[in-house]
């Protein structure tokens, strides 16, 4: 699924992925809400990372993008 990911999709974290990560474990483990309920927007992308922008007042994440999957 990453591979599909490109600049402008709209995607949302994969909990699963993403709790028990490299980055989870070096920082704050309480991911908030909308990360994984509401749809966000690849804005740039680098080698294994996409840039997210969510429609809430947040600074854009990054994200590797096999901690992500296409939103419907």
């Amino acid at each position: 699924m990453a591979d599909k990911i490109k600049k402008g999709a709209l995607v949302r974290a994969v909990r699963e992925k993403l709790e028990n990560s490299l980055e989870a474990k070096a920082s704050d483990a309480r991911f908030p809400p909308y990360i994984f309920e509401s749809k966000g927007e690849v804005v740039d992308l680098k080698e294994d990372y996409a840039l997210v922008k969510f429609y809430v007042p947040t600074p854009n994440v990054w994200f590797r993008t096999d901690q992500l999957e296409l939103a419907e």
